[in-house]
């Protein structure tokens, strides 16, 4: 068993509108959305009684993919405030970008807001945290060099 390729990462919402227009901000192309409520999903990720809307996004290379899911049913779990980047799991997604400075204005266009400061590292990348919808830590890296 090897694995061939990344698919996607599921994020979960409460603002799916929202979300995909933060994503578009940065530049990730959305595709359709997408009701389900079929019982085999269900049975998939072990909730009884689900029913979801998602959105794929899509990088302009079409090599990363976040789906995006607004659950109905059951409640969500466990939801809190926003936690910081040292928090155990999974806690930023990061993106290329051409212009860390665009980016981090389109981003607090559309509510969100830089979480530290922006920084270079050693002449290859501008880096920064940008807090987005439902707290959501995007780390934006523009090569340098």
């Amino acid at each position: 068993m090897a694995i061939q390729r990344m698919h996607h990462v599921g994020v979960v919402v409460d603002d799916l509108e929202g979300a995909v227009e933060f994503f578009a901000a940065l530049g990730l192309e959305a595709g359709g959305k997408s009701e389900v409520t079929e019982e085999w999903a269900g049975r998939v990720v072990g909730l009884d009684d689900m029913r979801v809307d998602a959105v794929m996004v899509e990088a302009p290379d079409g090599k990363g993919r976040l789906e995006l899911i607004k659950f109905h049913s059951p409640p969500i779990a466990g939801d809190e405030a926003p936690l910081p980047a040292n928090v155990r799991g999974i806690r930023h997604l990061a993106f290329v970008v051409d212009d860390v400075r665009a980016a981090v204005a389109e981003v607090e266009a559309h509510g969100g807001e830089l979480v530290g400061e922006i920084v270079d590292y050693s002449n290859v990348y501008r880096l920064c945290y940008v807090r987005g919808p439902e707290g959501i830590i995007v780390e934006l890296a523009q090569e340098l060099s």
